[in-house]
């Protein structure tokens, strides 16, 4: 008999850690719980009502891709639950971030991405989930946070198509798209050593908040997730209002121009 297993990238802090530590929304058990993040420390100190097996990997490095693909095939599991949280961003201009910067950002929001569902989608049956951290920054073009927005877009894109193309199998597909939400992601998105370009957050949510949005979300079989008052209003305005004219108003925000 199958074992059945969940999968959760970026599990090591913010919203990919708060999705491993309630599970248990998901309303099916699990036989052991694959969660990868770069910092296995991070992944160790997580405690979980199912077995865990760390992947303390990189997923910008091919190889980890291909030992993750290699895993699957030697054990076939019955994958319920692929949670992508794994990403980061940067803050400021395009050309002044350090194209290696540039580079990983796609590497990591959008090939590994892509990667980690198109390896294992193949192993989900019926009834299973996948759910992918996108932003509402997709949802428009963001000067200062170019590159970390125009990745978040194709996660949105990626995630919606996918969701349509296995919807014949069975397997739903869940874009998530978070306001600011209190994570780690200013650490390593803020150069303390840069002038600040974003420097007014309209609202800050809390992970528990996107995740149990989330979870309700996928309950309900929807393909897109958006928690807060003012992540929705962005979202409507996105879609009424010309795109120079949202960028003219963000820039005017954070003193920009």
């Amino acid at each position: 008999m199958k074992k059945t297993v969940a999968v959760i990238t970026g599990a090591s802090s913010g919203i990919g850690r708060r999705f491993a530590e309630t599970l248990a929304a998901f309303g099916r058990p699990f036989d052991e719980v694959y969660v990868v993040a770069r910092r296995r420390e991070r992944l160790e100190s997580l405690e979980l009502p199912y077995p865990v097996r760390l992947l303390p990997f990189d997923l910008t490095c091919r190889e980890n891709l291909d030992r993750y693909a290699a895993m699957l095939a030697e054990e076939q599991p019955d994958v319920a639950l692929l949670i992508n949280c794994s990403g980061y961003g940067r803050f400021g201009a395009t050309l002044d971030t350090p194209l290696a910067d540039n580079l990983n950002m796609v590497d990591l929001n959008c090939q590994a991405l892509m990667a980690m569902c198109q390896i294992t989608a193949p192993y989900m049956a019926p009834g299973a989930q996948i759910i992918n951290i996108a932003s509402v920054a997709a949802l428009q073009p963001v000067p200062y946070i170019n590159v970390y927005a125009a990745t978040k877009a194709f996660v949105l894109s990626f995630s919606r198509a996918l969701g349509r193309e296995l919807r014949s199998r069975g397997v739903r597909v869940l874009a998530v798209c978070p306001f600011w939400t209190r994570t780690e992601f200013f650490a390593r998105a803020i150069d303390e050593d840069e002038p600040r370009v974003v420097r007014r957050y309209l609202a800050m949510y809390e992970p528990d908040q996107i995740v149990r949005r989330a979870w309700r979300d996928a309950k309900r079989g929807r393909d897109v997730s958006k928690f807060g008052f003012v992540a929705r209003a962005q979202a409507l305005l996105a879609k009424l209002l010309p795109h120079g004219l949202v960028m003219t108003a963000w820039m005017k925000m954070q003193g920009l121009q």
